[in-house]
């Protein structure tokens, strides 16, 4: 018995969901103004808002309804009083809540809001809106240990940010904000934390940084940088990978339906592991998954109950893999099947259903309201009967409307919906637009839409011209919803037709027209073709269409667009493709598109090489056998026949014209048409007498003309159009000009040019002026009044009628000058610097002219200070455009201005208006003209100044103001002091001696204090002995120069440092050292004096400061020690010197024994020969040979520091010589003479250092005694 009355009641609300389904609240807002309607919320702010904390919080609640509906709200479940809240209000015809912060904290409105909004008809109310403030708390303290790794282990850098509303956007960076490069070997989790699957040295840096960025209120918070250190002491061990995270082989995740789904695994290992994921309960969902993070994040958009089931991600590199599982489930909040509960539009005794069904994991819970009351507390109504979730209306009576709310809910959300039972009674609407007008292709569906609402629901029914019967039959089909078909449309059918729509309550009805078209077809379709390089094709696509359709032809190439190439020229029906190339070649479709239908063709074009050999190019020969035809009053056909090409296509054909009539024996343009194309129709002019002519064009150059065709003449005709360019001004007050661009002799279409010139004024209804003209493009109109707009109209006109009614022009009569000046000039003070001047528009009438703008005369007479003198400097601002006031920017304080306005045209200016005398305020003065320092003693000094040349107002005081300035520049403490404004020096006692001050000193007027004068200056040691601004001045010499350094204690910039040579008379030499404590004097020479001394200059190069002269002492630059033995160079030259002399031994020894062994003293004194002499080393010639006991150093020689030679005991052996000393023998073979080498006494700057070295006397020496 219970299953029957189950299935009767699912019959009965099947029934009545049929019943109900065509009956809707209308869409058309002109309807909805008419009906009476229960609220309906338009607009709510969401479940979870957050809020900006800096910002006034507006809770949104929009509702309509008619009447329309008020509002009111509920906090934390209780009504919520606004009007006792001073920070809370009400936005007008609204119900819209708006917080102003300002005078409240922001958390004090974290609450739950509820809004109702009700009328007579029932009441909507909003989800609840749960409020929150956005926060961005700050990172907590912490200290930041240094990490210290060894290379090739796994790190993990925490990033732990604060818990914020919403959660941060976490990234990690550098100091430099460039954000840390990312691999599968270094990436960032989920939570933010930064991994290593292993460490490499290059990852030590000290710039770790994890950055938090919180979305709402746009800030971003750091961590403390964190510092990695990787050690490669005891680098790691290759290992297979282990999962950082998740940990263990096995994890679960519950995600929601509709949500993201994120899981991540992290693995470390060395070598880097990569990490792969499947599902092991079925495949992937492919276009909603997305791999992040270098494959260690699945994600899976818009999660559903089918991405349940187990997830595995694989970590592997070459040593092995792991492997780890992740159980996904899925849950739901609430969610609408087939859509949310619609609202109920019911006549009378009708009957209805409210169906609120939803799903979700676990499954949701449904209730009921109605007018914002659980329906279990709502009164009874007998027409009403709640079946969980679904409530059924039956015989329902005027004055039952009301909104029913559906809550569906489980553990993670809730759906809340308003839906109104509006109880109506209505007569018939009709809301298709009357008389719309439908468009079908022939044998195509037409379809005729007869959209209503009433109440009951209307009935639908359709005629056909005369109205003789219903269209219910074939070849018509008619909806549910008041649509007529016809399933094959033919021209037949187009006509008008007839909607009625109709209930107990009344009639309406609609007319609708219907036009059946003609399809598009494509007649003659592209073809196949084959073509050479560089040779010409056509496609060709001529098509058929309702001549009512506008037509528009498209080419594609291999489906897609044409290329962007001037070699492809598209027209009505072909398409030409010029200078074919290989890249030519493919598949080229013809679209011919309406508003209504399309038709397409497609053909193919291959390309070949050309099967001639190169040969040379040549321009083509001229075009042949011109031929006019199909005749007309402006146009004729041309035909001719090409010429050669020589080996390059024709790319398109010249038409040139003669005009013997106007022009003769002059050739113009006239038209240009494709290579393709042998064929031109030529519009023409009339009265001309026309021969044309044709040349071709190829890659090379036109050809040479045709022979010209047979003369053509057109007949004269009235003037196709009127001369441009009409306008009118004046050169005089009393006249007008009126000119225009006249028509040339090919326009003028007929004998007679001449022109009929037209005016009127604008403002007065008066007839037109007519008078003509001829050969000329102007007209001069006297008389006329001033400036005074005119209608103007130039006509050309011919021996066989005028052209057509010319256009009118505008235009003014001449200008003159104005005759008024501005009204009511005004002076509005802004500042001492700055006034705005106002004026009354000149009328227009009293300007005469074209308005061009207004010019201030301004000048400033004197000054209202007693001690500035008067004058006069005249300034003209000019101020474009209609304006009635501007600023007069740049004035003197504290003067006596006077100004006048004129208004200028384009003739010139206006009178002025009468002058205006106004004075500027106090401002703030300028700078003391000087400030001098006198007297400077142990501990005081004087300032003398002098007032400011711009005062600007009133001198009220002055304010001086002091610091001392320390070695490194560095400012101390300000003393201030204040100064009447009769006095001009100060005297300062209590000062640091030998310190350097720095005073600063303005003037101040009631305005403020004006610009400050500066000035340094140092108290003396001592009242007897001035200090010098040069302190510690030193020096040292090294091997690059000299250094001196110094303190300055001056104030001037330009320091000098001079120097010469000590009690000389030389000038003094300068070198400027600005700025620095110390210089490198190079360039002195040693074993000298010098005097230094430092000088600082004013601006004119005059000397301030004199430091005291320091005498500096400049060492001899000795020689270089160097070990001369052990250099490479010298054991070379020692060789070569020990082999060269040794081979003279040898020489001397054959010599010796071939002339017997004689003592070389007995062979000397034998001699008697007195033109014998010894050979000097002046003149080459032997001097003295000394055998005498005293060891006489021989000459050349080297002689030792002590002065003396060492001697071997033979009196015979070979004397020490230096590069290559002379010698003789005897005649018997004995050595005489004396061995010289150069001079060993000259003086260098290395005698000093010299060191006895290895001489090669002692060697020379051991061998002549051998010999």
């Amino acid at each position: 018995m219970m299953e029957r009355r189950r299935m009767d009641a699912a019959l009965l609300v099947l029934f009545l969901v049929h019943r109900a389904a065509t009956l809707e609240v209308p869409l058309d807002p002109k309807v909805l103004e008419g009906l009476p309607q229960p609220p309906t919320i338009t607009h709510q702010s969401p479940k979870d808002y957050i809020i900006d904390p800096r910002e006034n919080i507006i809770i949104h609640c929009e509702a309509k309804g008619k009447p329309p509906p008020s509002f009111s709200w509920t906090r934390n479940g209780t009504h919520f009083d606004i009007d006792e809240d001073p920070n809370v209000t009400l936005k007008p015809h609204s119900g819209t809540l708006v917080v102003d912060i300002s005078r409240a904290k922001a958390e004090h409105y974290e609450c739950v809001y509820q809004c109702t909004a009700r009328n007579k008809h029932g009441t909507a109310v909003s989800n609840n809106i749960v409020v929150q403030q956005s926060r961005s708390p700050l990172w907590s303290k912490e200290k930041v240990k240094a990490l210290v790794v060894q290379e090739g282990v796994s790190l993990v850098l925490p990033c732990r940010p604060p818990a914020g509303l919403p959660p941060p956007i976490i990234f990690w960076m550098d100091n430099n904000f460039r954000r840390l490069p990312q691999s599968s070997r270094v990436s960032q989790s989920l939570n933010g934390d930064l991994y290593f699957s292993n460490v490499l040295r290059e990852d030590s840096r000290n710039d770790y940084i994890c950055y938090a960025r919180f979305p709402y209120t746009q800030t971003i918070q750091q961590k403390q940088p964190i510092t990695v250190r990787v050690l490669n002491q005891e680098p790691a061990d290759e290992r297979k990978p282990t999962f950082l995270i998740p940990s263990g082989p096995t994890s679960s995740k519950m995600v929601l339906r509709g949500q993201v789904l994120e899981m991540e695994c992290i693995a470390e290992g060395l070598l880097t592991p990569d990490v792969s994921w499947t599902k092991v309960s079925g495949d992937l969902p492919a276009k909603r998954t997305s791999f992040l993070h270098y494959q260690k994040t699945l994600r899976i958009v818009d999660a559903s109950e089918s991405d349940a089931g187990d997830y595995r991600c694989t970590a592997r590199n070459r040593l092995g893999s792991v492997h780890h599982t992740i159980h996904v489930t899925v849950k739901a909040a609430p969610y609408w099947i087939g859509g949310a509960p619609r609202n109920l539009v019911l006549a009378p005794g009708e009957s209805g259903v409210l169906t609120c069904r939803a799903s979700g994991t676990p499954k949701p819970s449904v209730s009921w309201a109605m007018n914002g009351i659980p329906i279990e507390n709502s009164p009874k109504d007998l027409s009403r009967k709640v079946e969980d979730d679904t409530i059924i209306f039956t015989d329902v009576q005027t004055g039952s409307s009301a909104v029913y709310q559906c809550n569906v809910s489980n553990d993670y959300g809730y759906l809340l919906s308003n839906a109104f039972v509006n109880v109506l009674s209505e007569t018939p609407r009709v809301l298709t637009p009357a008389n719309k007008v439908y468009q079908v292709i022939k044998n195509h569906q037409a379809l005729l839409d007869c959209a209503s609402f009433g109440s009951p629901i209307p009935k639908i029914t359709w005629f056909k011209d005369s109205r003789s019967s219903t269209l219910d039959g074939d070849p018509y089909i008619l909806h549910d919803n008041g649509t007529l078909e016809i399933h094959v449309a033919q021209a037949r059918n187009s006509g008008k037709y007839t909607c009625v729509a109709r209930n107990i309550l009344g009639i309406n009805e609609n007319h609708i027209y219907l036009e059946v078209k003609d399809p598009t077809r494509i007649l003659k379709q592209p073809e196949y073709k084959v073509v050479q390089m560089g040779r010409s094709v056509v496609f060709e696509c001529k098509v058929k269409h309702d001549p009512s359709l506008i037509p528009t032809m498209t080419w594609l190439k291999d489906d897609g667009e044409l290329p962007d190439d001037e070699r492809l020229i598209v027209d009505s029906d072909s398409l030409t493709i010029t200078d074919v190339t290989e890249n030519d070649a493919g598949v080229y479709t013809c679209v011919m598109n309406t508003t209504l239908d399309h038709d397409s063709a497609s053909a193919e074009l291959t390309v070949v090489e050309a099967t001639t050999p190169a040969v040379g190019y040549e321009r083509p020969d001229p075009p042949t056998d011109l031929e006019l035809t199909d005749q007309k009053k402006r146009g004729v056909q041309l035909t001719w026949i090409p010429g050669d090409e020589h080996n390059s296509p024709i790319q398109k054909f010249l038409i040139q014209y003669q005009d013997s009539l106007h022009h003769r024996g002059h050739w113009h343009n006239l038209t240009e048409v494709p290579g393709t194309r042998t064929t031109a129709h030529l519009k023409l002019s009339p009265h001309v007498h026309y021969t044309f002519r044709v040349l071709a064009l190829n890659a090379v150059d036109f050809s040479r003309p045709s022979f010209p065709s047979r003369g053509f003449k057109t007949e004269p005709a009235a003037p196709d159009e009127n001369p441009t360019g009409v306008q009118g001004f004046g050169t005089e007050h009393d006249n007008l000009v009126i000119s225009w661009k006249p028509l040339s002799g090919l326009q003028s279409n007929g004998p007679g040019l001449h022109y009929r010139v037209m005016w009127r004024q604008k403002v007065v209804d008066s007839d037109w002026t007519t008078v003509t003209v001829a050969n000329n493009s102007k007209f001069v109109v006297s008389g006329t009044p001033t400036f005074v707009p005119y209608e103007l109209k130039v006509q050309a006109v011919n021996d066989y009628g005028a052209g057509p009614e010319p256009a009118v022009a505008h235009g003014y009569s001449g200008e003159d000058l104005p005759v008024a000046a501005p009204d009511h000039v005004q002076v509005m003070l802004i500042n001492s610097t700055l006034a705005e001047v106002h004026w009354d528009p000149v009328p227009s009438k009293l300007i005469r002219g074209h308005l061009k703008g207004y010019k201030v005369y301004y000048w400033r007479k004197h000054s209202l200070h007693k001690h500035n003198p008067d004058l006069v400097e005249n300034q003209i601002l000019t101020f474009s455009g209609n304006h009635t006031h501007r600023k007069l920017p740049g004035l003197h304080p504290f003067s006596v201005y006077s100004l006048n306005v004129r208004v200028y045209n384009g003739k010139g200016e206006g009178p002025p208006s009468p002058d205006l005398q106004f004075n500027t305020p106090e401002g703030v003065p300028g700078a003391p003209t000087s400030l001098v320092v006198t007297n400077p003693n142990l501990d005081s000094l004087t300032l003398e100044w002098s007032p400011p040349h711009d005062r600007n107002g009133r001198i009220t005081g002055y304010t001086l103001k002091y610091q001392p300035v320390n070695n490194s520049n560095e400012l101390g403490p300000v003393e201030e002091l204040a100064l009447p404004a009769n006095e001009t020096s100060v005297t300062l006692p209590n000062l640091k001696y030998s310190t350097r001050y720095k005073f600063y000193l303005n003037a101040k007027t009631v305005r403020g204090a004006g610009v400050a004068i500066s000035q340094e200056a140092v108290t003396v040691i001592d009242e007897a002995q001035p200090v010098s601004a040069f302190r510690n001045i030193s020096s040292l010499s090294g091997e690059d120069g000299t250094l001196i350094s110094w303190e300055y204690w001056g104030p001037e910039q330009n320091v000098y440092v001079k120097y010469r040579v000590q009690n000389s008379e030389e000038e003094w030499q300068e070198k400027l050292v600005n700025g620095t404590q110390n210089v490198m004097l190079k360039g002195l020479k040693g074993g000298l004096s010098y005097s230094v001394r430092l000088v600082a200059k004013d601006h004119h190069d005059q000397p301030l400061h004199l430091s005291k002269e320091l005498v500096v002492s400049v060492p001899a630059v000795a020689s270089r020690q160097v070990d001369i033995a052990t250099q490479g160079w010298f054991i070379g030259l020692m060789c070569a010197i020990a082999l060269l002399i040794l081979i003279l031994l040898i020489i001397c020894f054959i010599q010796r024994n071939k002339g017997g062994k004689y003592p070389v003293k007995e062979k000397e004194d034998a001699h008697t020969d007195p033109e014998f002499q010894p050979m000097k080393d002046e003149d080459c010639t032997f001097g003295e040979y000394s055998d005498n006991e005293d060891h006489k150093p021989l000459k050349g020689s080297r002689t030792p520091s002590n002065g003396t030679v060492k001697r071997d005991d033979s009196d015979d052996s070979l004397v020490d010589y230096g590069e290559g000393g002379d010698g003789q023998f005897n005649e018997d073979g004995s050595f005489i003479g004396q061995y010289s080498g150069k001079s060993a006494s000259r003086e260098t700057a290395e005698g000093h250092e010299s060191s006895e070295a290895p001489s090669p006397i002692n060697t020379m020496n051991s061998l002549n005694s051998f010999v």
